[in-house]
């Protein structure tokens, strides 16, 4: 279960650098970077739910404790890219990857990453594998 899980996730991380570099280029220069941003993290709320609608029961979990390990390592697996590759491939600073967690500051980030975490469980529930 958990190495389907990982390999939806890895489908997860495609679309989510896609969606990325539409805002960058599509989004942000057209409506301004806080809505470009805004927009951006609801679309990939919903790519996240739409993929794990669709692959949840193929990743199979038998119970919503096994539904929920798949968001916990969904959830670890993304802030560490998020972290490490973020600081360590494409340079950015710490304080800027810190940045997207504001949500004083319009970010709603911390929203996705709650979707990431609760996605497998609700998914599964509203398909009724358990």
């Amino acid at each position: 279960m958990i190495w389907r899980a990982i390999a939806v996730w890895f489908g997860i991380l495609v679309l989510a650098n896609i969606n990325g570099a539409a805002r960058q280029l599509w989004l942000i220069p057209r409506i301004g970077e806080p809505a470009g941003r805004v927009v951006s993290t609801l679309a990939l709320c919903g790519i996240v739910v739409l993929l794990t609608w669709l692959t949840v029961r193929w990743i199979g979990p038998d119970t919503a404790g096994g539904a929920l390990r798949i968001g916990v390592v969904w959830l670890a697996l993304t802030l560490a890219f998020e972290f490490l590759v973020g600081h360590y491939v494409f340079r950015q600073p710490w304080v800027a990857l810190l940045e997207d967690y504001d949500v004083t500051r319009g970010r709603i980030w911390p929203l996705a990453l709650l979707v990431v975490l609760l996605a497998p469980l609700l998914t599964a529930r509203a398909r009724r594998l358990f």
